[in-house]
């Protein structure tokens, strides 16, 4: 573990700033986070910053009313962003658009009217279910505005994963496309979202985006044209904000769990939206003349907080890009780079080490000098990887914010904070917890365990962005993250604690694999292989992958009757690409 002494590191007395401030959300944080919390704008203000009477299940901002909505645009269209870039959206093909603030609350309102005729009120679940395309914030908004929570589904996701979704949320109307792209083909996500609805009885309405423009069915009474519908809504619809208690749910979000089921995180509207704003000010301290690029697809915890809610609060520009990173050729994100000013990029390892392995001239032929931080998301981040970022891609100017954190916790965790004070950096360490949050390494008997050696990171204070519990599984909810150790909150993440306190991240103590900064637990992969009529029984286990971290590798018994064949591994490989995605197929299957 080395350290490495950077030009732009501290100009104070090395962690003063932020040990000031985390003591102080440590020592007081109900005032802490009174204070914080004002930052957004409540219809009512709380009667109680942090209700925990009934712990593991804390509440946050007890008697607030807000909404997301409003504080993503309505605030900003009474303001001179009205006319801000929001968004700028590129897709793989080339094609370019911009949205204003104020362009995207006019289409958020028509949108939250076209869904309010559709019968949709508060509580009712939205699933989603889109590639990164405007229509998916806006879908997202005009959810939140109506109160109704979304269900987002990543559009990689098979027909199977997409019912199992819709159906534990209980979700009455889908928002899907026609299409989508990638590396110049076309795929078919409407005939998907079809194959899923067969087995979906709650679903009363779809609506279609018209992206790719391939001939789709549309089932009469059920399914309409996302355009023709927009098209019928009055220009200056406005669709007042529901006003929201801070503890209702603003989302369902599934993730891998260990006992196949994926679980439906529901994450709460005051305490996530006050969490979200906060540590994205911190982190990469943004600002007016940011041009911001979050990578991660929206159909992850990463793409809703630091692609829509918390940029949007932020007011900023963000970018938004529909396609392979590589595609038409190895230089595509560094070409969008140069081309739309972006200042900071958020990105994965798996993304750093793939385009480490294509060389750096790539990267070296066009002009990044507007880039003035990197970030590093969903996997620890080799010291390899985070030196050629460091110096590659970012010519030893740019900080490298290493952020640490989870679908459950809403927001950064542990991190580098350019918007406090930054300290030393040491590629490969995601430094040290962010205000709010007391971390600790523990060992198998519950006790910090000794400096240098591995144990398990817990999060011994409860803080604003967490989840509230797992959709309709309370029980799972306190087993999964408050069994393990009494009285903390159980990550599941191997890590240990340096000399200094610096906290560097070991990758996952449970059955779940980190594939390309993605979770899927090997059950859900064993599960679908054993539902094959050639499979027998199934183990699933993670092996290190240069580029990917760590890919699935499976190990079958065939039932009687059948033989190992390379054609064999393909039919396996195809089963399990149908019923879980392409995320979950494994490298190899001996």
């Amino acid at each position: 573990m080395s350290e490495m002494s950077l030009p732009f590191h501290v100009k104070f007395e090395p962690g003063k700033l932020r040990n000031e401030e985390w003591a102080r959300s440590i020592n007081d944080p109900e005032k802490y986070w009174d204070e914080k919390a004002r930052a957004l704008v409540w219809f009512r203000t709380w009667d109680k910053v942090l209700d925990d009477t009934n712990k593991p299940f804390y509440r946050w901002f007890v008697g607030g009313k807000i909404n997301a909505s409003y504080n993503c645009l309505d605030r900003h269209v009474a303001t001179e962003k009205k006319n801000k870039v929001a968004y700028i959206w590129e897709g793989e093909n080339g094609e370019t658009k911009t949205i204003t603030y104020y362009q995207l609350y006019k289409e958020v309102n028509k949108f939250a009217k076209i869904l309010q005729d559709l019968g949709v009120k508060k509580g009712d679940r939205i699933a989603l279910y889109l590639p990164m395309i405007p229509e998916l914030p806006i879908a997202m908004l005009a959810a939140t505005r109506l109160g109704a929570p979304h269900v987002v589904v990543f559009s990689g996701f098979s027909a199977d994963a997409l019912a199992d979704r819709i159906n534990d949320a209980g979700a009455k109307v889908l928002v899907t496309v026609d299409g989508s792209f990638r590396r110049g083909k076309v795929l078919e996500l409407k005939r998907t979202a079809d194959t899923a609805l067969e087995k979906c009885p709650t679903v009363e309405k779809v609506i279609v985006v018209k992206y790719t423009g391939q001939q789709v069915a549309m089932k009469e009474g059920r399914d309409f044209w996302y355009h023709e519908l927009m098209g019928k809504v009055p220009a200056n619809t406005y669709v007042p904000p529901e006003s929201m208690d801070s503890t209702d749910p603003i989302f369902l979000l599934y993730t891998s769990g260990t006992t196949g089921k994926p679980k439906g995180v529901q994450h709460g509207t005051g305490g996530y939206l006050v969490w979200t704003y906060w540590t994205l000010k911190w982190a990469f301290n943004v600002n007016d003349t940011d041009i911001w690029w979050c990578t991660a697809d929206i159909g992850w915890i990463t793409g809703h907080s630091y692609v829509v809610y918390a940029p949007l609060m932020h007011g900023v520009t963000s970018l938004m890009y529909d396609g392979a990173p590589d595609y038409p050729q190895p230089d595509r994100w560094w070409d969008i780079i140069e081309r739309h000013g972006v200042t900071i990029l958020y990105t994965s390892p798996t993304a750093i080490r793939m385009f480490m392995r294509f060389g750096d001239e790539w990267v070296l032929k066009h002009d990044l000098s507007t880039l003035r931080a990197l970030g590093s998301v969903g996997e620890p981040i080799n010291p390899e990887a985070w030196l050629w970022y460091y110096k590659v891609v970012g010519k030893e100017k740019c900080p490298i914010i290493d952020t640490w954190w989870q679908t459950e916790t809403g927001g950064f965790m542990i991190s580098p904070t350019l918007g406090i004070e930054l300290v030393p950096l040491k590629p490969g360490s995601a430094t040290y917890p962010l205000p709010g949050i007391l971390a600790e390494v523990y060992n198998d008997n519950g006790q910090p365990a000794p400096v240098g050696e591995r144990g398990y990171l817990v999060i011994k204070t409860p803080w604003p962005g967490m989840l509230q519990t797992l959709w309709r599984d309370p029980e799972r909810y306190k087993m999964t993250y408050f069994g393990r150790f009494e009285g903390v909150y159980y990550t599941s993440d191997y890590a240990i604690k340096d000399q200094e306190g610096y906290i560097w991240f070991l990758g996952r103590a449970d059955e779940v694999l980190k594939v390309a900064g993605h979770r899927i637990g090997t059950v859900e992969i064993e599960s679908a292989l054993v539902s094959h009529k050639t499979v027998a029984e199934a183990a699933v286990i993670g092996k290190a992958d240069e580029i990917k971290g760590e890919v699935p590798v499976a190990f079958v018994v065939l039932r009687g009757g059948f033989t190992a064949s390379d054609e064999l591994k393909a039919e396996l490989s195809k089963h399990v690409r149908a019923t879980l995605g392409p995320i979950a197929v494994p490298a190899d299957i001996i």
